[in-house]
């Protein structure tokens, strides 16, 4: 006859026999909703990375295509700035010269290499207005009268109304450049007649680089001139034609703007 402690055990050793089998029962069906769960995330996983890895190629094929209309719109506004300055007998290598000039100017002054580059794109623009005045006046051997001398003038607002309407940065920094770069920094420029800190810094930065290799180049009406009297102009004017720090700067970097002149100097047969 079993005792009291033999039914307990035996109910015990039941339960536990019964209970195991429940649970690994349910233990099995954990397992293989986990292991479907796992294969739902895998495949989850693997449509995210094709996704990713796809969407990674689009934005591959859109840095490049940006890129390539960058450098177009770069092209397209050099080319230009050359045509304009071919129409008053000034070879290409002006606007050469004239950008690096400026890029120099731009980085000594504190701006960023982005914005200095975009200044150096932006600045063979400066007299693309000239493509509207007539040859007999751009061209002339002489010295301009008055009346030929108020139709020069109107290049810096033809070139502004050019570039005036573009959303692209580089031809709005073109545009300003174009209606800016002949102010002067006491105020008796044109065509607005703006004073000091009124022009913009891409004007007055273009307005040395322009100026400096304009009065070092021969033109239709001049001889080019030697170094030492451009640089005594440019002392006498600093504070009135030109901004007085950026004529510091520009001596403080001459070494660097005679390499850029040396390196795109005019080559004649």
């Amino acid at each position: 006859m079993k005792s009291s402690q033999d039914h307990l055990i035996e109910e015990l050793q039941n339960f536990m026999d019964g209970d195991l089998e429940h649970f690994q029962t349910l233990g099995k069906k954990i397992i293989k909703a986990f292991k479907r769960q796992q294969r739902i995330m895998e495949q989850s996983d693997r449509r995210q990375r094709q996704e990713y890895d796809q969407l990674q190629d689009k934005l591959i094929e859109v840095e490049a295509l940006n890129r390539e209309i960058e450098e177009t719109q770069k092209e397209v506004v050099f080319t230009m700035g050359a045509i304009g300055e071919s129409r008053s007998k000034e070879t290409g290598n002006h606007v050469k010269r004239v950008a690096g000039y400026s890029k120099i100017l731009a980085l000594a002054w504190g701006l960023k290499e982005a914005e200095a580059e975009m200044l150096k794109q932006a600045s063979p623009m400066h007299d693309i207005g000239k493509v509207a005045i007539p040859d007999a006046v751009l061209n002339k051997p002489g010295k301009l009268n008055e009346e030929e001398y108020q139709t020069m003038r109107e290049h810096a607002q033809l070139g502004y109304e050019m570039l005036r309407y573009s959303n692209r940065p580089l031809l709005l920094a073109a545009a300003t450049v174009a209606y800016e770069h002949h102010e002067k920094y006491d105020g008796s420029g044109y065509p607005q007649g703006l004073k000091a800190e009124e022009i913009h810094l891409y004007g007055r930065i273009t307005a040395i680089a322009d100026v400096f290799d304009a009065l070092g180049s021969d033109r239709v009406y001049k001889k080019a001139w030697k170094d030492e009297d451009i640089f005594a102009l440019f002392r006498s004017e600093q504070g009135k034609h030109f901004d007085p720090k950026l004529i510091d700067l520009f001596f403080d970097h001459i070494e660097e703007i005679l390499k850029v002149r040396e390196t795109y100097k005019d080559q004649f047969d």
